[in-house]
């Protein structure tokens, strides 16, 4: 299969949203069992097509006592 990014960016959008289910650019519904299947799945797409895949953000604060 040649993954594309718009099959990146349908991927990250459905995760991003909680749904189980992607349409791919080819038209393909593809109904995933888990968020780690997914994960695994946009990993797989974002090294075929040699992008980074989009990590949670984490922010730090520091608090200071004066």
């Amino acid at each position: 299969m040649s993954w594309t990014q718009a099959d990146l960016d349908a991927i990250n959008q459905a995760m991003a949203t909680g749904a189980m289910e992607v349409r791919f650019a080819d038209g393909r519904l593809v109904k995933y069992r888990s968020l780690a299947e997914m994960r695994s799945i946009r990993d797989e797409i974002a090294a075929a097509i040699g992008a980074v895949p989009e990590s949670p953000r984490t922010t730090y604060a520091s608090f200071s006592r004066f």
